[in-house]
């Protein structure tokens, strides 16, 4: 959590060193590149990890309906979310999106007790209308900036807009995955969703940002870097959470997980020296609240079951739902 937490300040310290090596009139380290080229290294540690199970007896068994919820979960959490994230990231501050980005949890929770007819305790109710409020909080209260668009009176930061739209694409994939593919194996599901998700992306980023948005990709000078990134965000940081992963209960990995948002603004306080607001402070301080009532409610809950391993789909997506952005 430690490494995840620190990825988005390292993401934005890293566009910063690009931007003083321009080549030509080009940032070489540009979100773009650092996403796309992360999702590579992503996608290589997973195929080492999983690639086992992509044999033909696994796949026979997928139905259409299997590959049309794995691709739609690809779209939106493998190329959507991460390539809104980033630009959000060019947009406003660290703070601001790991703190925006806490409107997933809130907005899966509702998702599930709407569409899945899932039941929820008191405490994950109220710990959700906490964290809610205090992402609402966070984006209404931003002083004026050039980004900022006005609705209804208020002032609403374009990034903010931009973390919370990421938010609901990961809660729709998140939906989609408890619906239609808890019973398909995570080797799968994470190999299939990282690799279309990353072919996706760099489409996308061609029709909207030309042909020459991807020029420095091959550019050693980013490859030095990515190496870093790739090696400790992505490598080092994924392998010891699914390391972690399979040796901890989910009441014990969702607790560390919910460290995610206080280690990101420590992070970008030591990292970018970006300290936080009054409005994050204020909405900040809501979502703590939220998430020490959804431990509540996570704990009771996981007290009256079984305590078992995190070590199938449906128990990794719930432990992942509350951990935001992991650099990937």
């Amino acid at each position: 959590m430690l490494i995840f937490g620190a990825s988005s300040a390292v993401t934005r310290k890293l566009t910063e060193i690009g931007a003083q090596h321009f080549i030509g009139d080009r940032n070489p380290i540009s979100l773009c590149n650092v996403l796309f080229v992360g999702n590579l290294c992503a996608l290589i540690l997973l195929i080492l990890i999983y690639g086992r199970q992509w044999n033909k007896a696994t796949l026979k068994q997928l139905s259409r309906k299997d590959w049309v919820s794995l691709t739609a979960v690809a779209i939106l959490s493998g190329a959507l979310a991460p390539g809104l994230i980033f630009q959000a990231l060019a947009l406003t501050g660290v703070n601001n999106v790991i703190l925006v980005g806490r409107l997933e949890p809130p907005l899966t929770l509702a998702l599930s007790v709407w569409l899945l007819r899932e039941r929820v305790n008191i405490w994950e109710f109220l710990g959700a209308i906490a964290a809610f409020v205090g992402v609402i909080l966070t984006i209404i209260l931003q002083p004026p900036t050039e980004t900022m668009m006005n609705m209804g009176g208020f002032g609403l930061g374009i990034g903010e807009l931009l973390a919370a739209a990421a938010s609901v694409a990961i809660a729709a994939s998140t939906i989609i995955s408890k619906k239609h593919l808890s019973q398909i194996p995570l080797g799968i599901h994470s190999i299939f969703r990282t690799a279309l998700g990353t072919v996706i992306f760099f489409f996308i980023a061609l029709v909207f940002y030309g042909r020459d948005h991807f020029a420095d990709v091959l550019s050693p000078f980013l490859w030095q870097w990515m190496f870093l990134y790739g090696g400790l965000i992505v490598v080092l940081g994924q392998s010891f959470w699914v390391k972690g992963l399979k040796t901890s209960t989910v009441s014990t990995a969702s607790l560390i997980s919910s460290f995610g948002p206080i280690v990101g603004i420590i992070a970008a306080y030591l990292i970018l020296g970006e300290a936080p607001t009054r409005p994050q402070y204020i909405g900040g301080s809501l979502i703590l609240v939220g998430i020490f009532l959804s431990q509540v409610g996570t704990r009771r809950q996981t007290a009256s079951i079984a305590s078992g391993k995190v070590n199938s789909t449906p128990a990794q997506q719930q432990v992942e739902t509350a951990m935001g952005f992991k650099g990937i």
